[in-house]
């Protein structure tokens, strides 16, 4: 049967997300946003025959298997929680919450409600994120996985980001690296060693070592106001993994001083990097399939993990 999705928004991440589910051959039904005209827009661009005004209305008229939540971080609670009124597959754009309180009204929304509500944590589905993850499997030793973020909270604001989400920029952004830890690392996290304490009026460095039941170590390195790649690590007794950037995978295996990259897939050069894959993931799950989506469980879980490095 063919899955039809429905949006929320119309910005850029959900342009994004419409180029992705119309390849994979879903039927882009309908869209709501708060401003009609932008909507009618969005519609033209995609061929989407619905324009809504509300997400009831979006439902109703749409019938649509699958929403993709992409709204501004300061409405993603209000339009999940009206979204999980209705019995659709929920997809929410990162980060799912604001803050680690933002996070939690979502996720008990969607426990009480029932849902099936999915983050669109989308370097999860990098080629390159699959490509280790898969090597990883084989490979029982104990992992060292190192995490190096790079933030910008003066460049957020000239951008035109809000006050309080950029108050709040380790959930809106830091969120993207420190999810590794969540993907790589086995077991329950048991410590956080955080060095150098975190101020807005004075971003600088914070360091943190991360434990976990498996005996697996993260270490964590966020530059504020200063320069540095996003990049990721990861280290067996036989091989280690670098993301750096974070589309590109390369090994060197024990014994060897070279580094080896692997080719990038198809469709992370053709779409946003992970939106091909996670479109995949989506009609999986929509269609009661096995599918790999990260639930707001599982984001909330990594932004506990932001939460306890910076200590708010």
């Amino acid at each position: 049967m063919t899955i039809k999705v429905a949006f929320i928004g119309c910005g850029y991440m959900a342009s994004e997300h419409a180029k992705a589910f119309r390849d994979i051959g879903c039927e882009l039904a309908g869209v709501f946003s708060r401003t009609f005209a932008r909507a009618e827009a969005f519609a033209a661009q995609y061929s989407i025959p619905t324009v809504c005004e509300s997400i009831s209305e979006l439902h109703e008229k749409t019938q649509a298997d699958v929403v993709i939540i992409a709204v501004p971080e300061l409405s993603v609670s209000a339009v999940s929680i009206a979204a999980f009124e209705h019995p659709w597959l929920c997809l929410i754009e990162k980060p799912a919450g604001y803050n680690i309180a933002d996070a939690e009204k979502i996720s008990r929304a969607a426990h009480t409600l029932q849902r099936r509500a999915f983050v669109a944590l989308n370097r999860r589905h990098y080629s390159s994120t699959r490509a280790v993850a898969t090597d990883l499997r084989n490979r029982p030793g104990r992992r060292l996985v190192h995490v190096v973020d790079q933030e910008s909270p003066r460049v957020a604001l000239e951008s035109g980001q809000p006050r309080l989400v950029v108050d709040n920029w380790m959930y809106a952004n830091s969120l993207h690296v420190i999810d590794y830890f969540s993907v790589f690392c086995r077991g329950d996290l048991l410590d956080v060693v955080a060095r150098g304490e975190w101020r807005s009026c004075e971003p600088s460095f914070v360091v943190a070592t991360l434990t976990f039941s498996s005996g697996d170590i993260g270490s964590y390195e966020g530059i504020w106001e200063g320069p540095g790649p996003w990049a990721v690590t990861v280290t067996t007794p036989e091989r280690r993994w670098e993301l750096r950037p974070l589309e590109q995978a390369s090994f060197q295996d024990y014994g060897s001083r070279k580094n080896e990259p692997l080719a990038v897939d198809e469709s992370d050069k053709r779409f946003k990097p992970g939106l091909y894959a996670q479109a995949l993931e989506v009609l999986r799950a929509a269609r009661g399939e096995h599918h790999a989506l990260p639930s707001v469980n599982d984001g909330l879980a990594s932004m506990r993990m932001v939460e306890r490095i910076y200590g708010r």
